[in-house]
């Protein structure tokens, strides 16, 4: 069971299982140029925030999604209006579904779920804004915002098995309030999610509103008592406490971030500020 702040958005790591390093390799170069068709797509879908895809390592891709609604309801939109770029991805991967997907969406439906990965704990700055709801109050205003939204995909690589259960079963349980105040006096985080990986990682994604060096200095004051906590199941940390740390800090996520391929924004130039006051009563 995830902890922390979640309503009518959900959120999705899909995890696909590659058949080689040059598969992983090969995704990188195939999955660029049919980027901008997606983002289309799922602007029409209008139930998405944010996605993206990011190659994990030389057997994983992953694809991940913050969205309202069910998540069934998501996976047969993907699979009806976004079937020609999961089509080119199921040739590297081992045991796909069958293809088109768009004329085989309950087999879709059935091999995403399995391949789905729940998170240890969630976060989102307007738990009860919708797509749709941010969309029109903007569109309404008159109001585009001039922020820049940045994708975070930062992994954790854990002590082991003993201490991923430990942060499943025990870390997470009593962080999840911290998890919640700390992100609320950011200010600038949209959303984030703790997720395990494979090999005993953890993946922490977020999307937050830039500055880089900003977010960063927040993260560490703001959130500082939690990743201190985190970092005592991590190889090779940073040093802590984080607060008094922000370089080192800054130097190691430069070191475990991993770049996005197609990173989708529902509402672009939107800070969290601009969003909260859309939505205010």
């Amino acid at each position: 069971m995830s902890i922390g702040r979640k309503g009518v958005q959900d959120h999705l790591t899909l995890s696909f299982p590659l058949k080689s390093a040059a598969d992983s390799e090969a995704l990188k170069q195939e999955l660029a140029p049919l980027m901008p068709e997606m983002l289309k797509v799922l602007d029409a879908i209008g139930t998405i925030h944010y996605s993206r895809f990011v190659v994990l390592s030389e057997r994983t891709l992953l694809f991940l999604a913050d969205f309202d609604g069910p998540i069934e309801k998501l996976f047969q939109d993907l699979a009806q209006q976004t079937g020609p770029v999961f089509d080119a991805i199921f040739p590297h991967v081992n045991n796909p579904p069958p293809t088109p997907v768009a004329s085989n969406v309950d087999a879709f439906v059935a091999w995403a779920t399995k391949q789905s990965l729940a998170p240890f704990a969630v976060y989102t700055v307007y738990p009860e804004g919708t797509v749709r709801d941010i969309k029109t109050k903007a569109s309404a205003a008159g109001f585009q915002g001039e922020g820049e939204q940045l994708p975070f995909l930062v992994i954790m690589p854990l002590k082991g098995r003993v201490a991923a259960l430990a942060l499943e079963q025990g870390v997470f349980r009593v962080a999840g309030s911290k998890l919640t105040e700390g992100s609320d006096t950011v200010g600038t985080l949209h959303l984030a999610h703790f997720v395990p990986l494979e090999d005993d990682k953890l993946g922490f994604f977020t999307v937050y509103d830039g500055p880089f060096d900003k977010y960063i200095q927040d993260f560490a004051e703001k959130l500082g008592p939690l990743f201190d906590l985190l970092f005592k199941f991590v190889i090779e940390p940073p040093t802590t406490p984080v607060a008094k740390n922000a370089a080192g800090l800054t130097k190691w996520i430069a070191e475990h971030d991993l770049p996005p391929i197609g990173m989708y924004k529902a509402y672009p130039g939107l800070t969290v500020q601009d969003v909260n006051a859309l939505l205010a009563p």
